[in-house]
């Protein structure tokens, strides 16, 4: 087996000190995956408990912070599949597998357990892990890959994990909320773009471009006023800043653009 040891003179325990830190690093790897899937299965469930009102004591639990025993679950786990050999991995994988067809095949078509990817945390560590020993198994540089595996894999775990503590779905926390907002805003606001066609067709010039972002910022700020938050309401004000700014700094090439509206598409000449 080739790793970081290859390059270094042969001393008694080196070549054992070097399988311990690939063992450790693919333990990592493994380790890293099963964190990424409870971070995932994290925002599905707490989604899923944020739209029930009944579910409300679950989402706060799942929301709850404990900054301890996620390391500490990565570190063990990264232990125990340290020690785990190869073959056992391969077995446990192999034995979730059939479990896992057995299970999908009796829930019947179109039914889903999420409770299964739950049960398999371990198996797809044992997974990763095994599937890298095979891998690798011989390659040259081996300690340097699991490395580079095992820094990709913190840097996704770590990702995962921010996602998983991110207030999720807080400006809409249930269906009925958000289909309160947008019914009124929808059907409002496709009635002003209406009216504002219909009126860009008869006058052209910056004054109708300002007169349109006006308008249209005008109305969603009376829109708001019953069904949004004082938030929003500002949020709107920017918004006309942003516009105004945007067609004050492209004036010319309004201007152009009104010319070109105003005087017609040329005519194509025959040669």
């Amino acid at each position: 087996m080739f790793s970081l040891g290859s390059w270094l003179p042969a001393l008694p325990g080196l070549a054992w000190g070097w399988a311990l830190l690939d063992a450790l690093l693919q333990g990592l790897v493994g380790a890293c995956a099963v964190s990424v899937l409870c971070s995932l299965l994290k925002v599905y469930l707490y989604i899923q408990c944020a739209n029930n009102p009944e579910r409300q004591a679950e989402k706060e639990a799942m929301a709850a912070r404990r900054p301890l025993l996620e390391p500490l679950q990565v570190l063990v786990l990264t232990a125990v599949l340290a020690l785990v050999g190869s073959r056992v991995a391969a077995l446990v994988v192999l034995e979730f597998s059939l479990r896992a067809a057995s299970t999908i095949l009796s829930l019947g078509k179109g039914a889903h357990s999420s409770q299964l990817y739950l049960l398999c945390q371990y198996s797809l560590g044992c997974g990763v892990s095994c599937g890298l020993s095979f891998l690798l198994e011989g390659a040259p540089h081996r300690s340097w890959n699991l490395a580079l595996a095992a820094g990709l894999a913190g840097l996704l775990a770590l990702h995962a994990r921010r996602l998983a503590r991110h207030l999720i779905n807080r400006d809409f926390l249930s269906t009925g909320e958000a289909v309160r907002f947008w019914t009124p805003l929808s059907i409002c606001y496709t009635l002003l773009v209406v009216y504002m066609q219909e009126e860009s067709r008869q006058s052209t010039g910056r004054g109708a471009a300002f007169r349109t972002v006006l308008v249209r910022m005008g109305g969603l700020f009376i829109l708001l006023l019953a069904v949004g938050r004082w938030t929003d309401i500002l949020h709107v004000f920017v918004s006309l800043l942003g516009e105004l700014w945007c067609l004050l700094h492209s004036g010319v090439l309004l201007e152009s653009c009104c010319r070109q509206v105003r005087g017609g598409h040329p005519r194509a000449t025959r040669g």
